[in-house]
């Protein structure tokens, strides 16, 4: 039965891939747009049910300098309040923009497009059948000569991080009240979903967090497994129809990487400081030309964990939606008969590289974790000399090459 699930949700996650593109492989100027697919966007796309806008959130400046918080259901609610304008307009069919803005997509700087004529091109295009605004994603412009300063509307990658965060939220609640009712702690862990849960905690805290932190472990090790297990829980929900990596998000991994950085600085002891500052050891002179290196090392750690973590999640769903588009690009290029012709291939490649995408979900939130623990051990630590503050990072940059 188990077995069964498995087959038809690998299955489901190629028919939620390849679905949404058809109507456009199918377009004489259509194409599938891999990229374009796993990016963010204000929408939560149910291709070929339809398309869910999210919220767009405002704190808008006008032009006489006060401020106000704007809301709105959607992209296109913003639009059809009269006020709002599109600056640069994006859209599977670019002919469908190009009738809207009366210009040609992403060649030289767009003018922007008031409200009533996007609606009226709005209606043009539906009428005509061809890509509505909704499906159009632009930079919105502020009414009245204002200006948007910052921009909280909800995004797709957005909405997947809370799903995450809530996701290992219910989980852990369901785990503490289990403890707390004595199963697992006066008795044997009871059922699969405990022993899975303290399996994974317990690899966490005896291969990850004690290895590296010692004394301290219970310290970092709530931040450790949150990490770990909020990372995880992003990788995978990227893997299931319909769903989107928040891991796949540079401002997430950035996000994430920063905390490491702050427990990593705020962790750090006299000897930490003095290593970096005025290393001991070495000649007098040399000590500040190491000082720029050694400071920039404090920074590089982070940024590290933040493009490893982005680029790894967001190759692997660029590959299998590459794959998948061989497809649609054959059979646009030779005919539909070239594209069942090619279609096995593509997917048998595609569930190679999502069994692989599987395993690299749960070693990216491994190496993060690790590593994590490995930039706060060398914080906390005390150095007898210099000499063991580089075997240190030699130790990290062992791990960072392996992972």
């Amino acid at each position: 039965m188990i077995k069964r699930a498995f087959i038809f949700l690998i299955l489901a996650q190629i028919a939620g891939m390849a679905v949404p593109r058809v109507v456009f492989a199918s377009d004489e100027e259509g194409d599938f747009d891999a990229l374009h697919h796993s990016a963010n966007a204000y929408y939560l796309d149910f291709s070929p049910i339809g398309k869910f806008e999210l919220p767009r959130i405002f704190v808008v400046q006008n032009k006489e300098g006060g401020f106000s918080l704007e809301l709105f259901r959607s992209t296109t609610s913003a639009i059809r309040n009269g006020h709002y304008s599109v600056e640069v307009i994006h859209a599977a069919n670019e002919e469908a923009a190009e009738d809207i803005l009366g210009e040609t997509i992403g060649q030289g700087e767009s003018e922007p497009v008031h409200a009533e004529e996007a609606v009226e091109g709005d209606d043009h295009v539906a009428a005509s059948g061809q890509v509505p605004l909704a499906e159009l994603e632009g930079h919105l412009l502020a009414p009245d000569g204002g200006h948007i300063v910052l921009d909280l509307s909800i995004s797709r990658h957005l909405f997947f991080a809370w799903l995450a965060m809530g996701v290992v939220l219910f989980l852990m609640m369901r785990l503490s009240g289990m403890y707390r009712q004595g199963i697992g702690r006066n008795t044997a862990p009871r059922g699969l979903f405990q022993n899975l849960f303290e399996t994974i905690i317990m690899f966490v805290r005896d291969e990850i967090a004690k290895p590296n932190l010692g004394a301290k472990t219970d310290k970092y090790l709530p931040y450790l497994l949150t990490a770990f297990f909020f990372i995880l829980t992003s990788n995978l929900l990227g893997l299931i129809p319909f769903g989107a990596t928040a891991t796949s998000n540079l401002m997430v991994t950035i996000v994430l990487a920063t905390f490491t950085f702050i427990l990593t600085q705020l962790g750090g002891t006299k000897d930490y400081w003095m290593h970096i500052f005025w290393p001991p050891g070495i000649p007098t002179f040399v000590k500040p030309i190491l000082m720029p290196v050694e400071l920039l090392g404090i920074f590089t750690k982070p940024i590290a964990l933040a493009i490893r973590l982005f680029a790894n999640m967001t190759a692997g769903h660029l590959v299998i939606l590459s794959l998948i588009g061989l497809i649609f690009s054959f059979a646009k290029l030779f005919g539909p008969g070239a594209g069942f012709g090619v279609a096995p291939v593509s997917v048998a490649f595609a569930l190679f590289v999502y069994m692989l995408e599987l395993l690299v979900s749960l070693i990216q939130a491994y190496v993060f974790t690790m590593l994590s623990a490995l930039f706060i051990s060398i914080a906390i630590h005390e150095h007898h000399d210099h000499e063991e503050a580089h075997h240190g990072d030699e130790h990290v940059s062992a791990h960072v090459e392996a992972a």
